[in-house]
């Protein structure tokens, strides 16, 4: 099957049919066991995180109360989780390094072994596809790959938990709100979940409407670059022999056409970005305002103390954050597509070349 007919879905097919072998075989205890202590570092994060959210509460309570023995206690309290918070973080930049590293090392490996068995990038202008620069594909795709889902995945699996935690804590803590419109009384149950529902689903909405080309325009600008680099290599190899006039011409123009459609590229994608960064900034900025905003009133009511009010607005946030992972990771997102319509590309073309020497040994 030719590759210029493939979809996304059948690249992402044919990425994981490779990719997922680092979890079988020789390499299976390395992976399980990396992927099941970073699941496990995700769950001690968020334990501890739980516990901090009940601390801010506390905290702020002692203060509001000018309680300085109950702020001494906090204090006392503070050390040991902020101890366990920080070395949660360093054992898990360790584990999904290590994680990345090791997907990294085995994926290569055997997009390298396709690549050169029987010499077959010799044979790739023989069929269609896409397989130009494959040496940037291996190189610089393969990696972005197999960085970016292992951090995608620990994002995603803690932006789940944290939001199902933290509902319940938005749902007791801020509770319900009554409305009182025309002499009518209307009381919303856990009404602080409802509007961070709400709210999420708006800047996801955002960024997808926004950001709907993003990936398409960073596989455009990938490819520019290393058609870039590729002309760039091709006038220094041209260096160490003899080149007529006219071919050491075309190689300068070949360097320079292809530097303008990288200017020309990165141009895109800062359109792009600078629209995906409006929705991530005013989702960031908003999020406590509106936390604090919705809480303010019963504060003000004197039916939530000041370390509710904190306590909710903090769980609030945390919950936007784990619903709005999309909106925070879209560009990660976007980056690893193109990386895996490329490298997939290189895959299928390299398939397409196996085909024809098994059809070739056959006749023969």
């Amino acid at each position: 099957m030719s590759n210029g007919k493939t979809s996304d879905r059948d690249r992402l097919a044919r990425f994981w049919s490779s990719a997922s072998g680092f979890w079988r075989g020789k390499s299976a205890m390395t992976a399980w066991s990396l992927s099941i202590g970073l699941f496990a570092l995700c769950i001690a994060q968020l334990v501890v995180q739980y516990r901090l959210n009940f601390w801010n509460r506390d905290f702020f309570n002692a203060l509001e109360f000018h309680d300085g023995k109950a702020l001494l206690r906090q204090a006392l309290i503070f050390l040991p989780l902020g101890l366990l918070s920080v070395a949660f973080k360093v054992a898990s930049v360790w584990g999904r390094m290590t994680a990345q590293r090791k997907w990294r090392e085995w994926l290569t490996t055997n997009v390298l072994h396709h690549w050169l068995a029987m010499d077959r990038y010799q044979r790739l202008p023989s069929v269609s596809g896409e397989y130009q620069n494959a040496e940037y594909r291996i190189s610089i795709d393969a990696r972005t790959a197999t960085d970016a889902p292992v951090d995608l995945a620990i994002g995603f699996v803690t932006a789940v938990l944290s939001a199902l935690v933290f509902i319940d804590v938005l749902w007791f803590v801020g509770g319900s709100f009554t409305l009182v419109a025309g002499g009518a009384a209307v009381t919303v149950p856990g009404y602080l979940v409802i509007a961070v529902v709400i709210y999420s689903l708006a800047f996801t909405g955002a960024m997808m409407a926004i950001g709907r080309r993003l990936p398409a325009v960073i596989q455009l600008e990938n490819q520019a670059e290393a058609e870039f680099l590729a002309a760039a290599n091709q006038i220094r190899e041209s260096g160490g022999r003899p080149a007529a006039s006219a071919e050491k011409h075309e190689n300068y123009r070949t360097a320079w056409d292809t530097f303008r459609v990288v200017l020309e590229r990165w141009r895109q994608l800062c359109w792009q970005l600078m629209g995906t960064t409006l929705v991530t900034q005013a989702d960031l900025l908003f999020a406590p305002v509106v936390a604090w905003a919705l809480c303010a009133p019963k504060y003000l009511a004197g039916t939530m103390t000041l370390g509710e009010l904190m306590q909710a607005s903090a769980a609030f946030v945390t919950v936007q954050i784990g619903f709005n992972w999309v909106v925070d990771n879209y560009q990660r997102l976007s980056d690893w597509r193109a990386a895996i319509n490329r490298v997939a590309s290189l895959l299928m073309a390299l398939d397409e070349v196996a085909l024809t020497e098994k059809e070739e040994a056959r006749r023969s």
